[in-house]
């Protein structure tokens, strides 16, 4: 990510840091399905796995996952501090098991590596070469045998299909209670989005190393991905 984009990025969403949960369920049409879908691709075989979480924001997604893992250790990585303020709230402020770290996730480094990465909705705010570089550092990120779930929204595959996926998402949050500010605040976020196609990704991540590569759950644009890196 370029230093302007992190700006716009941390800015908007610095912004937005409050409302933000509320307005999920307005603003994904799809939430319930979306993020349970996500959640129950957290598959360990112990009680204190090391989770990471890219792009965390208000911790929304590390929360499904802290409720069926308790004992999980999980780090939180987000370019706006207003978001993970957000998500220590949530959490609690001195919760052991969570960490937060207010960053660029893509510069990332560490020398333990995790059971599982997950990411929900950040993804899609990388150019696609940024997309590329950050799933092979994932790759490295997991242990062998660790897997990386991804509920994120894509770029259709043609423009009649993208076209069809913004007109929908359109359609479906101006029917909810939501008001012209916080519309427009959603629209003008979607400014920053550089999505790119299902398929494509699917093939960088195989490219990467990752095995059982697949779209677990896809509405119009919002999307599942799965993808496992080999036990050996």
């Amino acid at each position: 990510m370029s230093q302007l984009t992190n700006q716009q990025i941390t800015t908007k969403f610095n912004e937005i840091a409050e409302k933000y949960d509320s307005q999920r369920r307005k603003l994904i049409p799809c939430f319930d399905d979306f993020y349970h879908t996500a959640a129950s691709l957290v598959k360990v075989d112990h009680a204190s796995p090391r989770i990471l979480d890219l792009g965390a924001g208000t911790g929304l997604f590390s929360s499904y996952v802290i409720n069926q893992y308790p004992n999980a250790m999980l780090t939180l990585i987000d370019l706006s501090q207003g978001m993970l303020d957000i998500a220590k709230q949530r959490f609690g402020e001195n919760r052991a098991n969570v960490t937060y770290i207010a960053e660029d996730y893509s510069v990332f480094e560490t020398s333990e590596p995790f059971d599982c990465v997950i990411s929900s909705l950040s993804i899609h705010h990388l150019e696609d070469q940024a997309k590329h570089d950050l799933y092979k550092k994932i790759f490295k990120l997991l242990k062998p045998g660790g897997f990386f779930v991804n509920a994120d929204q894509v770029l259709g595959s043609s423009p009649f299909l993208d076209q069809l996926y913004r007109s929908d998402w359109a359609a479906k949050v101006e029917a909810t209670d939501l008001t012209p500010e916080a519309l427009q605040a959603a629209y003008e976020r979607t400014k920053l989005d550089k999505m790119a196609p299902l398929d494509q990704q699917l093939n960088w991540l195989r490219a990467c190393g990752f095995i059982d590569v697949d779209c677990v759950y896809k509405y119009y644009n919002f999307v599942v991905m799965y993808a496992g890196k080999p036990a050996v």
